[in-house]
């Protein structure tokens, strides 16, 4: 007979759901309230791994704690520092200090309304007094000139993109040409001028300035011997049956036997060029 032998069996147990953990709330009697700092209190960790609940801490660690996170994130934070250079740069952008020839002269009120010249303008007290003055002439011709001047300096400060600026004089018993030339140095502003021995003296002291002669003699026409053109000839030269004609930007050109073709055009070729302080000086030839 087959011995029948017994499996043992084991003793079955329900198994028990896992159940997430709270936090825990810890309630302190009154008294002791005082005494406690800080509670910090986790949760179940990803994965299951659980940290310790209810861990209490005394005021002086979680004052230390603290100071050390304020110290951390501070560090981290990006430090903006003013930007002062910029402030500086627009207050010393002055433009072009205008002086009593230049305004006289006229060219530049039509050079800014082409857009040559745009921004600030600025006019020291003294320029005006003189302007004043002129105007005030007992000669008839200032007394035109110096209204003329007004007049266009008051056209010109409503022209667009021109800011007209009056500027009181901090050493009036200077002259006006050392006020302007101290103005424009201290506040980087360029000059604008028909004075040469302005211009000259502005540039010795580090001071830009332009001469508006000398931008006129730079625009106009350049030649180079053999180059053709056509002139009128409305005066005698200097010379023995020399001609003289001007071309459209005022180009002096002196033609040899040119004498005989006064308020006549014809075909001149250049022979040679010189330049002076006044400007170019053609000298050429009649074409046959």
């Amino acid at each position: 007979m087959a011995s029948t032998s017994k499996k043992p069996t084991r003793k079955k147990t329900a198994s028990k759901a896992l159940v997430p953990v709270q936090e825990a709330e810890v309630v302190l009697p009154k008294k002791e309230e005082g005494n406690i700092a800080h509670m910090v209190t986790s949760q179940t960790m990803r994965g299951g791994t659980r940290l310790v609940q209810g861990i209490m801490l005394p005021p002086k660690v979680v004052a230390q704690i603290a100071d050390q996170v304020a110290k951390a994130v501070y560090d981290r934070v990006p430090k903006r520092t003013p930007n002062t250079k910029k402030k500086q740069n627009n207050k010393q952008d002055v433009g072009f200090v205008l002086d009593t020839s230049a305004i006289i002269d006229g060219r530049v009120f039509d050079l800014t309304r082409v857009g040559v010249f745009f921004g600030n303008f600025i006019v020291l007290s003294g320029v005006l007094d003189e302007l004043k003055n002129i105007a005030d002439s007992r000669d008839d011709v200032k007394k035109e000139r110096g209204k003329r001047a007004l007049r266009g300096l008051d056209d010109f400060k409503k022209l667009k993109d021109v800011k007209l600026i009056h500027i009181e004089d901090n050493e009036p018993q200077k002259p006006v040409d050392e006020r302007i030339i101290s103005y424009a140095k201290k506040n980087k502003g360029r000059i604008l001028t028909c004075d040469f021995n302005l211009s000259k003296k502005a540039r010795i002291t580090g001071v830009t300035s332009i001469d508006l002669y000398e931008m006129a003699n730079i625009l106009k026409t350049t030649a180079v011997p053999g180059e053709e053109f056509f002139v009128k000839i409305v005066q005698k030269g200097k010379g023995p049956n020399q001609g003289v004609g001007y071309l459209p930007d005022g180009t002096m050109i002196v033609v040899e036997q040119g004498e005989g073709f006064i308020d006549k055009t014809i075909k001149v070729n250049i022979s040679r060029v010189i330049q002076t302080d006044a400007g170019r000086i053609f000298f050429g030839k009649i074409t046959p």
